[in-house]
Formats: C-alpha cells, structure tokens, sequence
C-alpha cells in the first residue's frame, strides 16, 4: 500500500491581517503615492543599512486568536487562586459586574487617551473628578491628584514632595516601621541616588522630630495596628518638617481622616474599591495634600473651567507637568496616571455610595473582629489590639504549622516573620473562612465548634479616631444607586468622549493601535485577576510561564539579553535603566560618572528620570534636520571627560526620523566610557526589523501601552519594562535591593495582552505591522505634501512611523494657531495629532498599521479641508477671528437660535457634509487660563459658578 501524505488545510486568515488595516490592494496603491516599489524598497529606503535586521527573531509562527486563548488558558490554569488573607495592601474585592462589562471591557473607556483635549474628553475627566473628590473626602485634604502608579510609588512621589515644600533644611527622611515592606523598598530605592538618608523605626520612640524633613506614617499599620498620629505630627509641624499618612481608603470610611488629624500629604492605593488584586497591578494609587501644595503636586490634576459660551467644563489643570516646567530640576517625572483604574473605583464609589461603602467597611471590621476574638478565646496571642481589618497573631514555634494546615484549607496567611502571623479580612470574607482560620491555629480544640453561638464581639476601632465628618455628600455619590441608573450614567459619559472605537487618534509618540478583543479577554480570567502578589511562587507557576515567555520574546525582538517587567510605567522604565546604568558604574568604581547627555528634543520626562537617578544633565544641540548634532555631542563629550555616565537618545528620533549616524552616536559614548539608553517609545518602528541591542544601546525601556498593544485607558494604565545587555543584568530590578514599583513584576494582570500580540502575530506578523506603520505615516505625509510643509524626512526623503507638519507658517502668515486646527479636526471626528511637540507650532502625525486607507483618507481630506479654509483667510475673504476655525468646536446648541457669523451653519458644523452618525462635541473650547485662575478640583456645586 502506497504512503500518503496528508496536506491539511491551512488556516483561512492570520490574525495580522486582522491587526494591520491596509488591504493588498491599497498597499500597492499607497506605494505608488509615496513613490515606493514595494514595501521592501521603502524598508531599504528608510532604514539605515547598518541596523536594517529582516531576519526572523525566533518568535515562530503565528498562532489564531483560538490558538493563542487556548495556550493562554493553560497558562492560566498553572495558577492555583486561594483564597487571600495575606493583605499588605492587596484584598480580594467584588467588581460590580456592571462595571466590569461597561468601564473594563468596554473600548469606549479602554482605547481612550489621556484628555489632553478636553473638550472631546469631558466624560473621562468628570469620571476623574469623581475620583478626587472621592480621595480627598477620605483622606479630609483640599486637593486630590488623578491618581499615581501604585502605593508604593505614591509614598516615594510624597517623600519628594515633602522635600520640595517643606522648611526643615535636613536630608533625612523617617518611615514607620509599620509600614508595608516593598513601600519602604521602593522609598529607599528613590532616597538613595538623592542622598536622602532614610530612617526606618517606631514613630513614638525612634523619631527626632527635629532631625528630618518628613515622615512616612502608615494608618492602619502594616501589622493592622491603628495608632493615633496627632502628637507625633505636631511634632513635625513645630520644627518645619511635613507630615505623610499611606492610608487604606476603605479604613477611612469609618476612621478619622488624615487631614482631620493634621498630615499634609495623604497616600494609598483605591485597589480594594473594586479592583482586582491581579498579581499586583494596575491599581490607582493616590495623593491628596493641602491647597498650599498643589502646584507641587505630582501627576495629573483635573480642574472645571468654562467653556466658549460660559458653560462649566472640565480639564486637566495646571497641564504644563513638572518635568516639563523644570525638567532636570524636577523632583518627580510622573507622566501618567492609573485613569482606568481610577475610573473603576469612583465608579465603584458612586454605586456603593456612602451607606453602601459604610456597609462595607463595616462588615470587614466585623470579620476581623470576630476572628480576633475567637483566635484569643482559643489561647492564642492577638498583637493587634486596636485594629481595623488586620491582625497579627503570634504562634511562636507552631507558626510554620498554622500556615501549613491554612494552606491545606485553601487559606493564604502572611508570614511576618519570628512566629507572628498576619491575618487580614476583605470584603469577601466569609464565615467559614473565619471558622477556617480558628481551626488553622487550633486543629485539634473542640472549642472551635461553639465559639459562633459564644463569642461576644465588640468594635476595635479606637474611641478617639472614629470618623465625625461627612462622607460623600456629592450628589453624584447618591444618584445611581439601581444598576440602570449607573449603567445609563455611564454610557452617557462615554458618549461624550472620543476613543479608538470610533476614530483615528493619530498621536506622534504614542501609538494609539488597534488593542484586540482576543488579547484584552484573558485580563479578567479569575486565575490571573485574583492572585495576590506575595502568593506562594508554586501557586503563580502560570504568571511565571507568562513572565518567561514575555522575557524571551522581548529579548529576541529587541537584541537584548535580560528583561526586567517590573516598571509599570514608561517613565518608571527610564528611571529603572539609568538606575542600572548607575549601578554598573559605581559596581566598577566609577561613580564619578554622574553625567547623562540627552538632545534638546527630548521629552521632558527624560532629564527628569536623569536627575532621580542621581545624575547631571547635559544638553545636545540638535541640527536643522532634527538630528542629534554630532559635532556638539563630540564637544560635550570632551568637556565632561571621564564623568560620562549615560546618553539618553529616541530612536527613530524624536522628529520621526531614522537617524543615519545611530551606530556612530553609541561609539561615542561607549568610547568615552558611557552607556546607551536608547528610549524605546518609538519601537513601533523597529519591531522585527531592527534591534537596539545589536547596533549598539545597552538599555531600552518598552512600552507595551504603545507598541505591545496594551491600551492606553485614557491615560493609564501602562507598563515599561526594560531591556538590557549582559553587563547590565546584575542591575535590574528586584536585584541589589533596587525596587521601582511596589509588585515584584509591575502591573502583571495585563501582560497577557502583550503576550497575546506577539503569539498572534508571530515573527512576520510582527515585521509586517512595523513596514506598515511607516508606509502609513510616509503615506500622511505624502497626501498633505503641498498643503503642509514635512518637517523633517530621513536621508532618502522618507519618515519614521510618524511625520511632522509645521504649522508655524500659517500662524505667521494668518494667525491662525495649532489649537485652531486641533478643534477643528473635531467637528470632523478626529482626535487631534500631538501638538507643538517635538516642536512648538507643529502636529506630530502617527496613525499606526492598524488604520486602512480609508481612514487615513478621511483625516488627510480633512486636514486638506481645513487648509482651505485657511486660504480662505488667507485670500480675504473672511477673516481669522471670523473663521470657523476659531468658533470650533460646534455643538449642537449652534444648530439653534440665531445664526450671526460670516459662514454658514452647515459649514461650520457639518464640514464634511451631514453626516447623521457625526460626533458632536459635548462642549465649546474651554478657556484654559480661567481655569488655572479659578482652580476647581474636586465636584463643585455648579450653580456657585456658573453665572461668573
């Protein structure tokens, strides 16, 4: 009998052609438009020879969406989800489901950037005012942020403040020793490059008031213990020192507030409001201070200002971040922000409302109450008198015992070391958990049985720090209280805003592309939602699978040899890399090396990371072309000899161009004894055809909000981990007591996304969306050729994955400003293009592979309309103050009442043409500078300020 071989039938479509919008057909068209023979002479055309690398990476072949969801699963099923009392600042909570499907699963929120433009952002900013002023009611302070990273960096951003704006001329810094330990790890790693000094000990025996210039106090304690801070901040007060209270905000529903108590800063994360515990993140960690301290507060601050017509309109306020103001002065280089996350917890706040969190709260207590007293009926010795969901007990040599039989009961408890053990209770605490723990301790005492019919329970909060003020008295807290109230509450903020599910948003930098539903599926898979980050290591065994997987990928896509996933943040992964860069140096007693050089076009958040990490700026001029001049790097060089420690340079450049002396800039800097950070921001034009860790860099961040497909949540959350070589791999963190984020591997729930991008699209996949990305954007800037001048294009006439259109000519000849035709784009359904960055007076285009032709039509015929427009200026026949130009954004209160302007209605508003699905605008252009003048940052009573 002949042998047959079996052809099996292939796959019908390959998840990339899903991800990547252009069809075949119109490849061939738009190569012709940006005179290309095909997409491998654009390649050759725009990518310098010495770092052009087609070959494969070692990915492998593409898997399905089925394929890749099925190895997922498995990968999910090798966690083992107990049930958590480990605490540390991570509780098992209950996401409302109708949160879960309509503010988590729902692109309307998750595909949304950060507001930058407000006016196409009102829903997501009033769901963060919701969020401030949620925080500071808690924590009794003035003023809320819109959320930080996580706990641990909110204390380290705290310390910094305290140091900004306090008047004690110490470099010494106290944390309580009560305090959670990977919070004390994260402080002492931003002490440290500083030359802070800080000082771990008991506040009420340990502290000199008078030696330091704040203090970290933690209410609740790490152990549970709830100790009245008063006489200890006024000590502080009296020697000019701040004070900064890390607090749980479910403890501060029943518990006097931090501001009642005299703290300046307030500190936390919202993670139990309804947010899971995820392996350690994404969670909204928060800061609210006094009004004093607000224009040096850290983060995003959401303010209401007024709109065109006087009509109340939120926005970010005081916008000009920090780092951007002061750049390597800045004590912070905080450039995002947790919004999804914040969103999901005022949204929880908002159902619950103050009875509902009081229910809960209460409830918590209760448990923890109820277990502290039986544990002590049993014999056994609660530590912990005055408590509100924690407690230690300590069982001495049977320690390691009672966590084993725990741990045989589904139970994880929290070893705190020398025979103690932490117990904490959450909201879904149940009895028989309770009932579970008492037999841990005391398997073979019959008195367990009876002690629920015997024990008598009291409260364990202190008398004196019972909470006596309000609670949310904000309407909003009490309007939506069914599941069709909030449902509708929510989607009407949606449908205020602009995210991906309806438009482009084609922002230079920032890489707003497709974020598929099979990649986002797996985040809410209870084996990678509920696991507490300090679980055993055999119960994470999936997470560790994932965490290799990750690692080995990133290494083979970028060249590198080692990854570090802990930086949850693109600027927490710049921060990560110069502190390794740091270490390396001092490991070979260089420390002298303390100067970092970094191009003028830089984003401000990198000579920010600089000086956190203990290092000097230097400036590097660039030239007419946007490239780093290496004339004035040389000269730099030479002027700092033997104190080089790092360049900090954007590749493709920050101008979108790929710069053709790359390989040459690191020589320099590797011959002058100094090492490359190559910021990997723009990776989404290098992927699968060239990789910074063979032409010469030694670290790179990645943002896998950008380039790795994990949405942008209307400005968070992110991650950033970073790429080393070899040498550099000692320096990582987690190592060398080194710690940037407050989770061993950063915000680990959402890695599965990435995961899942790079199993889908496989190494062709992946080298595909990278060729399409820069054909898209040389396409942009091929189509607005004679309409808007390119800035700036490589060696051979062509851009990066993004091109920039100058603007300033216009301004000149008409007055006419990049605001003008940012709110113009509105009124054609477009989010605007990054504005006056890397240069005043410009748009930075980058619309991604996943946009088709269409789409990229529809924004160039756009842009092309409003040049016309401008013409029109331009030749007389209106003028600019006259111009729709001016009057935009229209919203529907212009298709009403009289019409008294030099152009038509229907041009204004419809300058496509009726349109019956067009976007609409929710409100006029805001008027930035009353709102900086009239700082409104919490829900205000609109009636107090509208008629002004």
């Amino acid at each position: 009998m002949t042998a047959v071989t079996i052809l099996w039938p292939e796959q019908t479509e390959a998840f990339s052609s899903r991800h990547i919008g252009p069809r075949p057909a119109d490849i061939h068209e738009m190569l012709r438009t940006v005179r290309a023979s095909s997409l491998e002479d654009l390649i050759d055309r725009t990518i310098p020879d010495a770092i052009l690398d087609r070959g494969d990476h070692g990915i492998g072949p593409a898997l399905t969406e089925q394929e890749a969801l099925t190895r997922l699963r498995g990968i999910a099923s090798r966690n083992r989800v107990l049930t958590s009392m480990i605490g540390q600042g991570y509780y098992d909570t209950i996401l409302p489901p109708v949160i879960q499907r309509n503010i988590l699963e729902n692109p309307a929120w998750y595909t949304a950037y950060t507001p930058y433009q407000p006016e196409i952002s009102q829903g997501r900013l009033e769901a963060l005012l919701n969020f401030q002023t949620l925080v500071a009611d808690l924590t009794g302070l003035d003023i809320a942020n819109a959320s930080l990273l996580d706990e641990g960096t909110a204390c380290a951003e705290a310390m910094a403040l305290a140091k900004r704006v306090g008047k004690a001329k110490s470099n010494r810094f106290f944390v309580d020793a009560d305090t959670h330990p990977q919070t004390i790890d994260v402080v002492r790693t931003r002490a440290e490059p500083l030359g802070w000094e800080i000082v771990v000990g008991d506040p009420e025996t340990d502290l000199d008031a008078s030696s330091v210039f704040g203090a970290l106090l933690s209410y609740p304690g790490s152990s549970g213990a709830v100790r009245d801070p008063r006489r200890i901040i006024t000590a502080l007060h009296d020697h000019g020192a701040i004070a900064a209270v890390t607090c749980d905000p479910l403890a501060m529903v029943l518990l006097e507030s931090p501001g009642a108590l005299g703290a300046d800063i307030a500190i936390g994360s919202m993670q139990r409001f309804g947010v899971p515990m995820g392996g350690g993140g994404p969670h909204a960690g928060f800061m609210a201070t006094r009004d004093a301290y607000k224009r040096n507060m850290p983060g995003r601050l959401v303010g209401v200002s007024r709109d065109s017509a006087g009509h109340p309109a939120y926005r970010l306020a005081l916008q000009t971040r920090e780092q951007h103001i002061r750049r390597e002065k800045a004590t912070s280089n905080i450039c995002t922000a947790q919004v999804l996350l914040a969103v999901i917890a005022s949204m929880y706040a908002v159902y619950h409302g103050p009875e509902g969190l009081r229910a809960i709260a209460e409830r918590v207590h209760g448990m923890a109450s109820i277990l502290a007293e039986g544990l002590k009926a049993l014999g056994l010795s609660v530590e912990t008198d005055a408590f509100f969901d924690t407690i230690t007990v300590n069982a001495g040599v049977d320690a390691a015992s009672v966590m084993e039989r725990a741990l045989a009961a589904g139970i994880n408890l929290r070893d705190a070391g020398q025979g103690r053990i932490g117990i904490s209770c959450d909201e879904t605490t149940a009895p028989d958990t309770i009932i579970a723990v008492w037999k841990a301790f005391c398997p073979e005492d019959g008195r367990v049985s009876v002690l629920e019919r015997d024990l008598a329970v009291t409260e364990r909060l202190p008398a004196g720090l019972r909470r006596s003020a309000d609670l949310l008295t904000h309407p909003v807290f009490h309007a939506h209280r069914s599941e069709t109230d909030l449902l509708r509450y929510m989607r009407a903020l949606s449908d205020k805003d602009l995210a991906l599910d309806r438009t482009m948003i084609p922002l230079g930098s920032c890489t707003m592309k497709l974020n598929a539903t099979a990649e986002m599926i797996p985040i809410t898979w209870p084996e990678f939602a509920r696991m507490h980050p300090f679980a055993p290591a055999d119960q994470q065994q999936g997470y560790a699978e994932l965490f290799a997987y990750l690692e080995r990928t990133l290494c083979a896509i970028s060249g590198y040899d080692a990854v570090s996933l802990q930086p949850n943040s693109g600027a927490q992964g710049e921060y990560a890399g110069l502190l390794a860069i740091r270490g390396y140096h001092r490991a070979r007693g260089d420390g002298e090396r303390d100067v970092c050089l970094i191009p003028a076009s830089a984003h401000g958040t990198n000579p920010a990371s600089a000086q956190m990490a203990g290092m000097r700026v230097a400036v590097v001029a660039c030239d007419e072309n946007g490239n780093v001049d290496v004339e004035d790097l040389k000269t730099k060089i030479a002027r700092h000899d033997g104190q080089i420690a790092a360049i900090m340079i954007t590749y493709p450049s920050t101008h979108g161009v790929f710069e053709e002396r790359i390989v040459e800039i690191c020589d320099l800097v590797h011959a002058a004894g100094g090492q490359v950070y190559l910021d990997g921001a723009n990776l989404n034009a290098q992927v699968g055809l060239a990789r910074p860790g063979l032409y010469g860099a030694d670290v790179s961040h990645f943002n896998l909000h950008k380039t790795f497909c994990i949405p942008h949540g209307g400005g968070g959350p992110g991650m950033g981990p970073i790429g080393v070589r070899e040498h550099l791999r000692p320096y990582l963190p987690g190592r060398n007591g080194v710690a940037v984020s407050a989770a061993p591997y950063g915000s680990a729930s959402i890695l599965p996304i990435s995961a899942a991008y790079i199993m889908m699209m496989g190494d062709a996949g992946l080298r595909r969306a990278t060729e399409l990305a820069i054909l898209n954007a040389n396409y942009i800037a091929a189509r607005l050729e004679g309409h808007y001048p390119v800035l700036y294009r490589g060696a051979n006439g062509f851009t990066a994955h993004e091109c920039i259109v100058d603007l300033r000519p216009l301004k000149d000849a008409v007055g006419v400003t990049v605001d003008d035709i940012a709110k113009r784009l509105i009124d054609h359904g477009f989010h605007a293009p990054t504005v006056s960055f890397p240069v005043a007076g410009t748009f930075m285009i980058e619309p991604t592979e996943s946009e088709g032709k269409g789409e990229l039509d529809r924004f160039c015929e756009a842009m092309i309309a409003i040049r016309q427009e401008i013409a029109a200026v331009e030749g007389g026949d209106i003028g600019m103050e006259d111009s729709p130009l001016r009057f935009a954004p229209h919203t529907t209160a212009d298709l009403v009442g009289d019409w008294e302007r030099r152009y038509s209605r229907e041009a204004g508003c419809f300058p496509g043409g009726v349109n019956t699905s067009k976007y609409w605008s929710p409100v006029g252009r805001l008027d930035n500078a009353w709102g900086d003048r009239n700082l409104i940052c919490s829900c205000p009573d609109m009636s107090s300020y509208a008629e002004d």
